[in-house]
C-alpha cells in the first residue's frame, strides 16, 4: 500500500464511514434516544478536520416504537495532496433504545446501535480507487438531569476493511449539554478510538422554530481541528 494510501486509511479509520447522523448534531457522541413512531428528521451538515472538507445529507425515521432508522449521502475532499483525494459514502444505521425513563426527576435511557457504511476513494495523487467497507456497534447511554442538564455515553468497536487490509478498534464517547436558555444548549464532548489520544469538541444547538434546529462546534485533537455546521428538521 502507498504512503498516501496509508495515510487515507488511517483517515477512515479516525473519521468513521459515511454513518448517518442519528446522533443529535453537533455532537459525535450519540444520544439513547430516537424519534417518534412514523417521526421524520431530515440533515445537513457541512464538516472540516484539517485539510479535509465534507458534506452530508441525512434522513432518520421512527420505525416502530424505540427503533430508529438513519440513512446518509457525504462527500470529502481531502487537501493534503495535489491533486486532492475524493471520498463519496453512503450509510445506514439502526438504533434501538427499549430502556426510556425520562420523569420529571430524570432518568437513564439505554440502548445499542449498528451501522454499516461504504466509502469510494479517489485517491488522484497515486492514481488509485479503492472501496472502504466499515461497521461499528455501540452501546448507548443517557442520563437526564432533572435540572435539564444531560450526560451521554457511548462505549463500541468499529471495523474498517480497505484494500485487503481490516483493522477492529474499541470506540468510545462521553458529552454533556447544558440548557443556556429555553432554546439554546451548550454542548461538550470528548471521544475517541484505540491507539489515538481522545479529540473533544464544544458546540452550541439552537431551535429557531419548533422542529428546526442549528448548530456548529469546534473541536481539537490528535493534532488537528475539526468543526461542523448543520441544520435539522423534524416532523
Amino acid at each position: 500500500m502507498h504512503a498516501a494510501s496509508k495515510r487515507l486509511f488511517a483517515l477512515l479509520i479516525a473519521a468513521g464511514a459515511s454513518f448517518p447522523a442519528i446522533a443529535e448534531g453537533p455532537m459525535t457522541t450519540d444520544d439513547a434516544g430516537t424519534l417518534d413512531q412514523g417521526g421524520v428528521k431530515v440533515e445537513a451538515v457541512l464538516g472540516r478536520d484539517d485539510r479535509t472538507r465534507s458534506a452530508e445529507l441525512g434522513f432518520g425515521y421512527g420505525l416502530v416504537e424505540n427503533v430508529e432508522l438513519g440513512l446518509a449521502f457525504a462527500r470529502e475532499t481531502d487537501r493534503t495532496d495535489d491533486p486532492s483525494a475524493r471520498l463519496r459514502g453512503t450509510g445506514i444505521g439502526i438504533k434501538w433504545v427499549p430502556i426510556q425513563n425520562r420523569g420529571d426527576e430524570g432518568g437513564w435511557t439505554l440502548g445499542l446501535s449498528f451501522g454499516y457504511g461504504k466509502t469510494r476513494v479517489d485517491d488522484r495523487f497515486n492514481a488509485e480507487k479503492f472501496t472502504e467497507k466499515e461497521y461499528a456497534f455501540s452501546g448507548l447511554a443517557t442520563y437526564h438531569f432533572a435540572s435539564g442538564q444531560v450526560l451521554h455515553m457511548n462505549l463500541g468497536s468499529t471495523r474498517i476493511k480497505a484494500q485487503g487490509e481490516s483493522e477492529s478498534l474499541g470506540t468510545w464517547g462521553i458529552g454533556y449539554e447544558f440548557p443556556l436558555m429555553e432554546k439554546l444548549q451548550l454542548t461538550v464532548e470528548a471521544f475517541g478510538a484505540e491507539h489515538s489520544r481522545p479529540d473533544k469538541a464544544i458546540g452550541l444547538r439552537y431551535e429557531i422554530l419548533e422542529g428546526i434546529k442549528v448548530y456548529a462546534s469546534a473541536g481539537r485533537g490528535n493534532d488537528h481541528s475539526s468543526g461542523n455546521l448543520g441544520v435539522a428538521w423534524e416532523f
